[in-house]
């Protein structure tokens, strides 16, 4: 389902104009709608529309290192309304499945955490760098991480890395992939002046190529696996256990199968508020 665009701003470091140009964030669902070119100057790490932040909106930056500054710095990507991003609440059997990948297994009784994501959305970016890093690190040890793709038609090259992340799972270093991935967005993710989300899939490959030389692949194996019906199947079976989340943008998470919707304006804020709710489910 779709719904209408809001305007809203994003800003890291001084104030700055950024653009979001030919994407906006569907309210309050972290999911992206065609829209008109929107330019805001706020303060340092402002974000503000029209009442209440949500930490779950992408956007398509093009205003020079912006895209870096913001995922680097720590500025987050938000927009505001009171729709959810998912289902309130999502049986497990729909969250994971036995083929999902675990970035930590803590066992069957565990605390779970599900986040679907897209590898070249800048929220999910923000949210790894920022967040959810330092929770596999910090909990790897007490709670189960499980990712799912949701791979979204505006970033060109989604699709192409949720490929390569799938294509090392076949060869047993999924997680290895996912954080080069991430660890090296710059790399791959948006251009080389860092002025818009990419779309050049050559440029892409490449970085994956080496990113699997670095984790130890098959190179061979590993394109062979990118273009198969397997990974393709893997990635759509993901996308249809989202759909049946209610899932429509990117990062969208739950815990024990219930959607994390915080209300922080920060990454500082948010990382607070996930490690809490944490906390919480793990004391009980």
């Amino acid at each position: 389902m779709r719904h209408r665009p809001r305007d809203f701003s994003v800003v890291s470091g001084n104030a700055v104009t950024v653009a979001a140009a030919s994407e906006r964030a569907a309210p309050g669902r972290g999911g992206i709608e065609q829209g008109k070119v929107v330019n805001e100057v706020m303060p340092k790490e402002k974000i503000v529309e029209g009442g209440r932040a949500w930490p779950s909106a992408n956007v398509l930056l093009t205003v020079g290192v912006v895209v870096v500054a913001i995922i680097v710095l720590g500025g987050v990507l938000l927009s505001g309304d009171d729709e959810p991003q998912g289902a309130a609440t999502v049986p497990s059997d729909v969250l994971v499945d036995e083929n999902s990948h675990r970035l930590t297994d803590a066992g069957d009784d565990s605390v779970t955490v599900v986040e679907f994501l897209d590898f070249q959305c800048p929220a999910c970016a923000g949210y790894y760098r920022n967040i959810t890093v330092d929770v596999e690190r910090d909990y790897g040890d007490r709670i189960t991480f499980v990712v799912r793709n949701f791979p979204l038609d505006n970033h060109p090259l989604a699709l192409s890395a949720a490929k390569a992340a799938e294509a090392a799972g076949m060869q047993g270093k999924y997680a290895e992939m996912y954080h080069a991935l991430y660890d090296n967005y710059e790399q791959w993710a948006v251009t080389e002046d860092a002025a818009e989300i990419s779309d050049d899939e050559d440029r892409a490959r490449a970085a994956f190529d080496r990113f699997a030389e670095e984790i130890g692949l098959d190179l061979e194996r590993f394109h062979t696996d990118m273009d198969s019906d397997a990974v393709a199947k893997r990635i759509e079976a993901d996308k249809a256990d989202a759909e049946k989340a209610e899932v429509t943008g990117t990062p969208t998470l739950f815990v024990n199968g219930e959607r994390f919707t915080p209300s922080g304006e920060t990454f500082a804020e948010v990382k607070q508020q996930f490690r809490d709710r944490l906390d919480a489910e793990l004391a009980q």
